[in-house]
């Protein structure tokens, strides 16, 4: 953050002034290159150039509301192509724009004779009525300082004065709800900074609760403050745009929690799962993702196991002699939360014997060999971890036939109020080369084999495309049995998710065979994790469909602090998505570094009241 001093005395709509205390004699050749930057006039629209392709804000958060600025002959860039999105901006510069936004700006007073403003200066004219209609005044002095980079305060304060913006609220209220960093607004601005805040004047990127009252303020947020006072809706991101009572007045969200059996026994107890359930719903949770599919066993006594595996549930005693999935969902459902089971292992199963978390090996891939798909080097051993895993090939007419039964089952005989998967309904990219998928390949490529390169961009495409198939006709075939069952999906981000294994969710998200999207973000870097948020896929998919954020709450061998979860949800929140769903039940407290009711406390104030979770079969519909 710029630190600067303040000794001010400022006001609005009188001849009182700010101060800002500077660095004594700044370099004369740093004010040369300023006024030479000037004579090429990067804000004003010239008769030589006045472009509106810039070459160098394709992807950037502000680019709409730059384009059509340019195109309203508001701002321009340079003469190279750029408009450089991120520089700073004098406050001749501001002058000048301030006047081309808003050209009928009413005189509210006289007089704009600055002892540092040349009678030939070039922003002269501009900075006289930037003054006389209210959008700025000077320094002690008669001093204007043409060529200071003005801070974001004030150019918020400045199109507040300007649009004579008054607060409605109570000022500290608006202030405090609003920005994290409320307190380091200068008490000048404070008015003018809520009433900017009310009108949705405020745009703070990356995170909209982080305000930066203090630092120099770019071309491209000048640009989209511009944009939000000219009431140019829709082209500034709507989850940078700080609102009055966000997020504290958000209606519906997502709270959810993976509960697996992997370093957990939660389900395998019908007392510890009354009280696993219980406690969520004190603590707020409204959403339970129960694996259902892991270690290549069903976790609920099932028909098509016992038929196509030779057991009906999971090898454990814990859940050999009861019903786990009808128990968590009449428990859940008594409390008001969904249930919506989960696929974990999609078309993974398991190879190697003696592991814990999956004891025995799984007779899946013993009785079926031949649904197996595998390596090049006809090789089928994947390992994830020190686990040795295997693959069923998801182009083979009986497993899509075995993984739809299972599924179409947890539909009809359970009340869920969705299914989810995540990438593993794919495999891996360097797999596909068993006979099966090549005579296919062959079939529909006049006899040519596949690319011996896995990540061949045509061959990533078509064995990709060959699943989005497949997961469409899964879509269709859970819409068929119960309408009202959500399909959900929890991937990685969409690179990872298609080019290791083939998922291509964002094309299944395009084509509407997903109806929520909690993306697993398991980032310690905060910026990683708002940069992963911030993907044009992921924001595609917010206008389209409840998208949520998986937030990595613990494994056994690493445990999180709740500092880190606190500053991710904030994260979540202050851009807009649909909720967080944490990975995974025992991590919440119980594989902790801090004590288990210390995190409880933590999760309540997270969570303060109850909220409905966000659902597009029930008519859920995306925010501005």
């Amino acid at each position: 953050m710029l630190k600067r001093s303040l000794t001010h005395s400022f006001t609005t709509c009188a001849d009182k002034l700010v101060s800002f205390s500077r660095t004594s004699g700044r370099q004369a050749w740093f004010i040369f290159l300023v006024a030479f930057s000037l004579t090429i006039t990067i804000w004003l629209p010239t008769a030589s150039y006045s472009q509106t392709a810039l070459n160098d804000i394709q992807g950037h958060w502000a680019q709409p509301c730059i384009q059509q600025l340019v195109q309203r002959q508001i701002i321009s860039g340079y003469p190279d192509g750029t408009f450089k999105p991120n520089s700073s901006v004098t406050r001749a510069e501001f002058a000048v724009l301030a006047g081309k936004a808003f050209p009928n700006a009413p005189v509210v007073r006289s007089g704009s004779n600055f002892a540092d403003i040349p009678s030939n200066y070039w922003a002269k004219d501009a900075i006289a009525r930037a003054y006389r209609a209210g959008f700025l005044s000077g320094y002690p002095g008669q001093m204007f300082k043409p060529n200071e980079k003005i801070p974001r305060v004030q150019v918020l304060v400045s199109l507040a004065s300007g649009l004579k913006y008054s607060p409605a609220q109570p000022v500290a209220g608006t202030l405090n709800a609003a920005f994290a960093d409320a307190s380091a607004i200068p008490d000048y601005g404070r008015n003018a900074i809520a009433a900017a805040t009310e009108k949705q004047l405020v745009v703070n990127y990356p995170n909209v609760r982080t305000l930066n009252p203090n630092q120099q303020a770019t071309r491209g947020e000048v640009a989209a403050f511009i944009c939000q006072a000219l009431g140019n809706s829709g082209v500034v991101p709507s989850q940078y745009i700080a609102k009055v009572g966000t997020p504290a007045t958000q209606a519906k969200e997502i709270r959810g929690v993976w509960l697996t059996n992997i370093d957990s026994d939660v389900l395998f107890n019908s007392d510890r799962l009354s009280a696993g359930v219980q406690r969520l719903d004190e603590l707020n949770f409204n959403t339970l993702y129960p694996a259902v599919w892991n270690c290549s066993y069903t976790l609920y006594p099932s028909a098509v196991a016992e038929r196509v595996i030779g057991r009906s549930v999971y090898p454990e005693a814990g859940l050999e002699r009861r019903d786990m999935l009808k128990e968590l969902v009449t428990q859940g459902h008594q409390k008001g939360m969904a249930v919506i089971p989960w696929f974990e292992f999609g078309f993974m199963a398991t190879a190697d014997s003696g592991v814990p978390q999956c004891n025995p090996a799984s007779d899946l891939a013993k009785r079926h060999p031949d649904w197996l798909t595998s390596r090049s080097d006809g090789s089928t051993i994947w390992k994830e971890g020190s686990h040795d895993r295997v693959w069923l090939n998801p182009l083979r007419p009986e497993v899509q036939q075995f993984i739809k039964d299972l599924v179409v089952e947890v539909v009809t005989k359970y009340d869920i109020d969705g299914i989810q998967f995540d990438d593993h309904f794919g495999f891996p990219a360097e797999f596909g080369y068993d006979p099966f998928t090549v005579g296919l390949y062959k079939q529909e490529h006049a006899g040519k084999s596949p690319p011996s390169d896995f990540k061949n961009a045509e061959w990533t495409r078509w064995r990709a495309d060959k699943i989005t198939a497949v997961m469409k006709q899964l879509f269709q075939a859970v819409k068929e049995r119960k309408k009202n069952v959500l399909v959900s999906l929890s991937p990685n981000p969409q690179e990872f998710s298609y080019e290791s294994y083939l998922a291509d969710w964002q094309s299944w998200e395009r084509q509407g065979i997903i109806e929520e999207l909690v993306i697993q973000l398991y980032r310690n870097d905060l910026s990683r994790l708002i940069a992963e948020m911030d993907r044009p896929e992921v924001q595609a998919a917010r206008r389209h469909i409840p998208v949520a954020i998986g937030i990595l709450s613990g494994l056994k061998p690493r445990p999180i602090p709740m500092q880190q979860i606190q500053e991710q949800v904030q994260a979540v929140r202050d851009r807009g998505f649909a909720g967080v769903s944490f990975f995974f039940y025992e991590s919440l407290w119980n594989l902790a570094s801090e004590p288990a009711a210390q995190r409880q406390a933590a999760f309540k104030q997270l969570f303060s009241t109850p909220v409905e979770r966000p659902n597009i079969v029930e008519g859920w519909q995306p925010t501005a």
